[in-house]
């Protein structure tokens, strides 16, 4: 409870950056009160895994440049898409992709940043018999038939880049 209470308290700072002690204070209860009612949910094992400084350097880093290159990156393909005059180059379809992280926080965050990237949706999370993990993901434009290259041009450095996070 007490790490989502800080992080909830991290991103109250940050959304209203006031330092007055009423706001503070105020953010500290409201924390408290959804940490209270929803650590539950959200923290299954090692509560203070993310507060390594290694970790949270990852993920400012990771949120800040890399996913923000694929960003860039889907939302000009996209836009030279809707742009495009005559013709809408698409080929839209379902492709099941393989998944080699393990925790489900890693997971997770892979598959929102799949989804948050345009032309992309997370649709499904599966695992097979031996234990692999697959996202079936909607794609604007099926360019690869083998799941691991169209793997790798959905994904970009994304995974690696949340393996190192969630190890």
């Amino acid at each position: 409870m007490i790490s989502v209470a800080v992080m909830c308290f991290l991103f109250w700072i940050l959304l209203t950056w006031s330092f007055a002690v009423e706001e503070l204070a105020a953010g500290a209860v409201i924390s408290f009160a959804v940490a209270l009612f929803s650590a539950k949910f959200f923290v299954s094992e090692k509560p203070f895994y993310v507060f390594n400084p290694v970790r949270l350097l990852t993920i400012i880093f990771y949120c800040a440049i890399i996913f923000m290159w694929e960003l860039i990156k889907a939302n000009v393909d996209v836009a030279k898409r809707a742009l495009k005059p005559g013709k809408l180059n698409i080929n839209p379809g379902i492709v099941k992709v393989p998944v080699g992280l393990r925790s489900e926080y890693g997971i997770s965050m892979l598959a929102n940043s799949i989804t948050l990237t345009p032309g992309t949706i997370t649709m499904d999370i599966a695992d097979d018999v031996n234990g692999q993990k697959w996202f079936y993901i909607h794609w604007i434009d099926v360019a690869e038939q083998d799941y691991e290259k169209a793997g790798d041009a959905i994904k970009g450095t994304m995974e690696k880049w949340i393996r190192r996070i969630w190890a």
